[in-house]
């Protein structure tokens, strides 16, 4: 490709963060080819993590979650074109087709098609009153429905499903929580720090109903109308508002009936990209939540359906598509808040393996630093109401360093120290 790949085009497949950042990290690259963005939602690219957070809770504005203005897309010659899916992807033809029949050829695609929230696998999945949490439409419809005195219930205990959580009591509502593991977030954090956010919940009045799951939705009289969520235990929850937070999936539909290679269980699935983006195609590149990257620093491939790698990945992408040398190395990163707590958790371990928990602060007070180590690897670590260490934990994430545990432990050694062992 030239200098400036004039004469290209690149599609960009997606209506997110990760594809409005795609467009930008190309012309900020000097790209002045054509960009097509075809989006599935009939409105301009947005971020997702509000819809649980701020924009759910009323508290921001529908343009805060915009990434740019409608009239950035065209003062950068962007093509962008809304509301029409992609359907269909010829990587022999290098054409896209949507929803509406049009077929468009590219020099490049990039797929930032996101993912899709999980459904119950359950009877009454559908019925009336059961919300899932995706797009802005969900949200509003949720953010209504959340009213002074309405029973919810919120089936999983994750991020969403916390997040869910904590809105609907800051709303007034009356607040249940379904997880079928022992904690939530156990599958996450680990359940020394898990159960910080346990506390957290029910210190606020939400009823959590761990280690059981839910064995049907039904309609019913009880409550005027309300649903009644059936647990595996015999419970009978009456709801006027379900939620289900069980995760997402990939949308990997268009990748696999192209013939690129998807990722396995061990990543969640989604769309194998090199540390380069590259897709088993080397003309299609895969960003966001859809991308199940090769990560140098943790030598292993991950899926991370956070909002960090769907704002960084898209300039590493507009890089390899311009032959310009770039991998992404940088440590899953993602935040949230949650009544009076906030926090930022950088790096990537696994739970179910062995790995040792250091804490710099108070678990009980929920201020506090926390560090897991891996063989004695700074694997992760998490601010817990501490600001402005982020940075610091990032360059030791990425460090692999290894201090000593009395260090991590001991408030007197600065954190900008840490990385050099």
């Amino acid at each position: 490709m030239s200098e400036a790949g004039s004469g290209r085009t690149v599609v960009v497949a997606g209506g997110g963060l990760a594809a409005a950042k795609t467009a930008e990290a190309l012309r900020g690259e000097g790209f002045e080819g054509s960009i097509v963005l075809v989006g599935a939602e009939a409105v301009v690219p947005y971020e997702r993590p509000g819809l649980s957070k701020g924009y759910l809770q009323g508290s921001a504005e529908r343009a805060s979650l915009d990434v740019h203005p409608a009239d950035w897309y065209a003062d950068n010659a962007v093509d962008l074109r809304l509301g029409a899916a992609v359907t269909a992807l010829d990587v022999a033809g290098h054409a896209i087709t949507t929803a509406d029949g049009d077929r468009t050829r590219y020099d490049t695609l990039v797929l930032a098609t996101g993912s899709r929230a999980r459904r119950l696998d359950l009877p009454g999945a559908d019925a009336a009153g059961v919300h899932h949490l995706r797009d802005v439409g969900d949200s509003e419809r949720l953010r209504a429905a959340l009213r002074p005195g309405a029973r919810v219930v919120v089936v999983g205990g994750g991020w969403i499903g916390l997040e869910t959580a904590a809105a609907a009591v800051t709303a007034g509502a009356q607040v249940t929580v379904v997880e079928v593991a022992e904690l939530p977030l156990v599958r996450v954090l680990g359940p020394e720090v898990a159960r910080v956010f346990d506390d957290l919940h029910r210190a606020h009045g939400v009823d959590l109903r761990c280690g059981v799951g839910v064995r049907d939705v039904v309609a019913g009289d009880s409550g005027e109308g309300a649903n009644v969520v059936h647990l595996d235990d015999g419970t009978a929850l009456p709801a006027d508002v379900v939620v289900v937070g069980i995760g997402a999936a990939p949308n990997v539909e268009l990748a696999r009936d192209a013939g690129l290679e998807l990722g396995g269980r061990d990543t969640g699935g989604g769309v194998c990209v090199d540390e380069h983006l590259r897709t088993s195609h080397p003309d299609v590149l895969a960003v966001g939540d859809l991308a199940a990257a090769w990560n140098p620093l943790l030598g292993r491939r991950i899926r991370v359906e956070h909002w960090a790698n769907a704002l960084n990945q898209p300039a590493v992408a507009a890089r390899t598509a311009l032959g310009v040398p770039a991998s992404y190395d940088r440590p899953p990163y993602f935040y949230t808040d949650q009544f009076e707590l906030g926090m930022e958790f950088t790096g990537w371990f696994d739970p179910t393996q062995p790995y040792d928990l250091v804490v710099r602060g108070d678990l009980d007070s929920r201020e506090f630093v926390a560090f897991w180590l891996v063989e004695g690897v700074v694997a992760a670590a998490m601010n817990v109401n501490v600001w402005d260490v982020t940075e610091h934990l990032g360059l030791l994430v990425r460090s692999r360093a290894t201090p000593p545990a009395a260090h991590l432990a001991d408030p007197a050694v600065a954190l900008a120290d840490l990385a050099e062992g």
